[in-house]
């Protein structure tokens, strides 16, 4: 991406926000799998799983879209950016909670799940509504 095409898209710094969080994800899920695997302890499998891919893959995902083709709105982007970050968060808090029996554990995870859950809907708002990349070759 040159700095031309930064320039003209305003939703490249939630992009870049998405892509640096899916990275820390990504650090935190295999750290966790690796953690398990050398304790063959495989107990918070499902806190892998959700930072994985809710975190990992689901974030960098966006923030690919957000950083090549952009959104008609960088205040819907960055509402979204707050509440895939909340739910990847709150997954991460309280799957664990959960899995060591503790009672506040699922109404955290039911936040994050519709935190989760809102997120997609805006995204797929911002998705459908987009224009496409800017051509930004044509000088």
């Amino acid at each position: 991406m040159t700095a031309r095409t930064a320039s003209t898209n305003p939703t490249h710094a939630v992009g870049l926000l998405f892509l640096r969080t899916a990275v820390i994800a990504a650090l935190a899920g295999l750290g966790l799998g690796i953690f398990m695997g050398a304790s063959h302890d495989h107990t918070f499998r499902t806190v892998h799983v959700h930072i994985n891919l809710v975190g990992w893959v689901s974030l960098f995902l966006f923030g690919l879209f957000y950083t090549l083709v952009g959104a008609a709105s960088a205040r819907l982007a960055k509402a979204h950016y707050c509440l895939a970050a909340a739910g990847l968060v709150l997954f991460a808090i309280g799957l664990p909670g959960i899995v060591l029996g503790h009672a506040w554990g699922e109404p955290v995870a039911i936040a994050a799940s519709f935190a989760t859950l809102f997120s997609m809907v805006i995204f797929a708002c911002v998705v459908f509504t987009a224009h496409g990349p800017s051509d930004t070759s044509a000088g």
